[in-house]
């Protein structure tokens, strides 16, 4: 079979699952998940399985990250506690990747994390293991987070030494955007360049449109995390789809964080309009209960979408 054959049947499939209500062939689909916080990224039925537990998912909206990290803490955590904790999370995140069909799967680790291993070198023999034994057929892009409210100057003494290992390929920030100016991780953000890593960051998931395009201008950023904010603004959008800046969006995420009020209303509709590129991920799968597939038909089942256009979405995340 031609690639050009293969792309027309695998794209009829993706559809024709949609359109059934197939999550079972959707899954099959290859797909990305470019947006997942790696110590969050697997089911709670696996880790209910493994620590002999039933977790019920959230019953309702969070109203803040306090909120959900209060609840992540409760009825997860808890369940796994320790570095053996930690890394059943970390194999249910790549079990969860091979088992929806993930062809390009970025996780995204903080330095508490590489601290907790040991140190650079055996925290990515220790990932990099897991990843083979449990999405051997996954390409796994690593991805550093920081701490909106971490300590810039002793982030920034560390960075040569953790970007030396060539291990990372992308860098982000995360938490609360509101913790400190986004200008100044500009250092930082110039060694990550330094060092080839793809800059993204969150913005936009609580803030304005303007938070997003400042973000985008001081750092330099190819991709933003969430970035729907820029909905509200037509010129931000269009600045946006000019540059093209890609937005990794994760439509039950801002749902179960009070930001948008369900899948028809998502701001996605109005960012894919205007040509900027956007991709569909899971952000905290433990938490928000919703794989990527089922991102895919949550979003088709509410209207919001026709499945040609989810499928262009779709190719738009398995691009290198």
């Amino acid at each position: 079979m031609s690639a050009d054959l293969e792309q027309f049947s695998i794209k009829q499939t993706f559809m024709d699952s949609l359109m059934n209500e197939s999550l079972t062939n959707l899954q099959t689909i290859p797909k990305s998940d470019l947006h997942n916080h790696a110590g969050r990224g697997g089911t709670i039925q696996y880790i209910g399985v493994w620590a002999n537990v039933r977790i019920q998912p959230p019953s309702e909206p969070f109203q803040s990250l306090l909120g959900m990290q209060s609840w992540f803490v409760e009825h997860v955590k808890r369940h796994c506690p320790g570095i053996q904790g930690y890394l059943k999370r970390i194999e249910a995140s790549f079990v969860q990747a091979a088992e929806d069909h993930i062809e390009r799967l970025v996780l995204s680790f903080g330095i508490d994390e590489i601290d907790t291993l040991g140190g650079m070198e055996l925290f990515s023999q220790i990932i990099d293991d897991l990843h083979r034994v449990f999405a051997p057929k996954t390409q796994f892009l690593p991805e550093l987070a920081l701490d909106r409210a971490c300590n810039i100057d002793e982030i920034y003494g560390r960075i040569d030494e953790i970007l030396a290992f060539r291990w990372f390929r992308s860098i982000d920030i995360c938490g609360d955007e509101f913790a400190q100016p986004i200008a100044y991780f500009k250092s930082i953000y110039r060694a990550a360049k330094s060092a080839g890593l793809v800059l993204k960051a969150h913005v936009g998931e609580f803030g304005t449109a303007d938070d997003v395009r400042e973000a985008v201008e001081e750092l330099g950023l190819q991709e933003v995390h969430h970035g729907i904010a820029a909905a509200r603004s037509p010129q931000i959008m269009r600045w946006l789809s000019d540059h093209h800046i890609q937005l990794n969006v994760c439509p039950t995420s801002n749902i179960m964080l009070s930001v948008v009020e369900n899948y028809g209303s998502h701001p996605i509709r109005e960012l894919y309009n205007f040509g900027i590129p956007v991709t569909i991920n899971t952000d905290d799968l433990l938490i928000f209960n919703q794989s990527v597939s089922q991102e895919y038909m949550n979003l088709y089942k509410s209207g919001l979408l026709t499945a040609e256009e989810l499928n262009e979405i779709r190719l738009t995340g398995l691009k290198e």
